[in-house]
């Protein structure tokens, strides 16, 4: 077999230019299943970003203000570390399930993916036609029936590229924000429009142009799996040993013995490679390119069962597998994926539980001496700042001394109130008795209460003059 397919991808052509695919659009079982999935996640989402939680939006990425909700629990800069730890168990969780299943995450979860092939080609099938519909379009001069549908598929492409442009805005500045945006009108938040413009150009340019490209060349995960699949790996692959027989492949001819002749299942009709949306031939193994999406699976069974030949020529299924009918087994490699996700995992949910419902940080004032008041009491001035996590005000906020003698004194009030998820902060003076100092930078430990409620606690230096007893 010629390998030459390994030393180029399948959408450059031996010149070197773009070679643009025309998938057949493709049916079947899996494909149904596909679709429902895709559906099920489509709607989720564009729902997440509008669901709410306790008040916290279930799902945003704020970046620009570092405030990320997820699934309704806020994280702050503060909890920067359990977002990373997060972050890190996803990582894992795919790798586990490339180890185990390749690039199964790319051909059914993956957003490229689903709109790729459940919305942008579903419409493209519904204007173009099919593959050969399409070709004859193409290579067609620019008439009246051209222009027509052109023009009518990049307009719906470009609404749609918008619709997602706005869910993405939600995500990353909040849907009650992005609504009052609307409410306001465009002419009141020119910059935010222009933004959005910019993302709705790049999603259009992903899905009107772009396409499987993305897959195949900005993506590093189709790299990521030629370093973490194995022949124990399940991916959707061809069973070259029925297939091939020991002749290799032959057009199908009817009340034709093809055991006897020597020839394999595979009657060379092309439909698999038609219709793959990355345009590769599976029958050369796995490629890169391939993103398990199952529609040659589908194909194959189609024709297999036109041709009265068993199906599952084609079908998910290790190298193992195909070649020595070993079952999938529960490899080292992925328990040493699965225990480190186990541990990740726990230790996050311990994280989550020790989490404090408000952050405190009491720093000293930069560049400020202790100050030596009256009956040998020394006073420092600090900076506090509070986070309230929860979506609830907590009223009634002080600070008491937990390990010393003394007092604590706030600017202006006694007493104040930390709205839900925002930020106070302020001055105070801390001011202890000299003789209850055991040294020059004493630690304190000071609480903070809600009322007669002690809900967090901190610690903070304390300056006093150096002793030289």
């Amino acid at each position: 077999m010629e390998e030459n397919f390994r030393d180029s991808i399948a959408t450059i052509n031996e010149e070197g230019k773009r070679a643009w695919v025309f998938p057949k659009k493709p049916s079947g079982k899996l494909y149904q299943y596909r679709k429902w999935v895709s559906y099920i996640l489509l709607i989720f989402l564009f729902s997440s970003p509008f669901i709410k939680v306790n008040g916290n939006q279930f799902l945003m990425f704020n970046v620009l203000e570092r405030r990320f909700n997820i699934f309704g629990f806020p994280f702050w800069p503060q909890d920067f570390h359990l977002f990373v730890v997060s972050m890190i168990i996803g990582v894992i969780f795919i790798a586990l399930f490339t180890v185990a299943f390749g690039r199964i995450f790319c051909g059914w979860m993956c957003p490229q993916t689903i709109f790729m092939e459940m919305v942008f080609r579903r419409i493209e099938y519904w204007i173009d036609g099919d593959r050969g519909a399409q070709i004859r379009l193409d290579k067609q001069a620019w008439n009246a029936e051209k222009i027509r549908k052109r023009l009518l598929k990049w307009f719906i492409f470009f609404i749609i590229s918008f619709l997602i442009a706005n869910v993405f805005l939600a995500y990353l500045i909040g849907s009650d924000r992005l609504i009052q945006y609307v409410t306001d009108g465009p002419l009141l938040h020119l910059s935010t429009l222009i933004s959005l413009l910019i993302f709705t150009s790049v999603f259009y340019f992903v899905f009107a142009w772009f396409r499987e490209q993305v897959c195949i060349i900005a993506c590093p995960y189709g790299r990521m799996q030629g370093v973490l699949l194995d022949n124990k790996s399940i991916v959707v692959a061809y069973d070259h040993k029925r297939g091939e027989g020991e002749k290799g492949r032959k057009k199908f001819r009817k009340n034709e013995d093809r055991s006897a002749l020597g020839h394999g299942d595979c009657i060379d009709c092309f439909q698999c490679v038609n219709v793959c949306p990355t345009g590769i031939d599976i029958r050369n193994g796995t490629q890169l390119e391939c993103v398990n999406c199952t529609a040659c699976i589908d194909e194959c069974d189609s024709i297999m069962e036109k041709v009265n030949l068993p199906k599952g020529l084609i079908r998910y299924a290790s190298e193992d597998n195909i070649e020595k009918k070993a079952r999938f087994t529960f490899t080292p490699r992925l328990k040493g994926y699965a225990a480190v996700l186990g541990i990740l995992t726990f230790i996050l949910i311990g994280m989550l539980f020790l989490r404090n419902d408000l952050e405190a940080n009491i720093l000293r004032l930069p560049g400020q001496l202790y100050e030596h008041k009256e009956g040998n009491i020394i006073s420092n001035v600090y900076t506090y700042k509070l986070v309230n996590k929860t979506s609830k005000d907590i009223k009634d906020v002080r600070f008491k001394l937990m390990s010393h003698k003394g007092d604590i004194k706030l600017v202006s009030y006694t007493s104040f109130t930390v709205p839900s998820q925002q930020l106070a902060e302020g001055t105070l003076f801390i001011e202890i008795n000299n003789s209850a100092l055991t040294g020059d930078k004493d630690k304190l430990k000071i609480g903070v209460y809600s009322g007669d409620k002690l809900i967090e606690t901190t610690t903070a230096r304390f300056l006093a003059p150096r002793s030289f007893n």
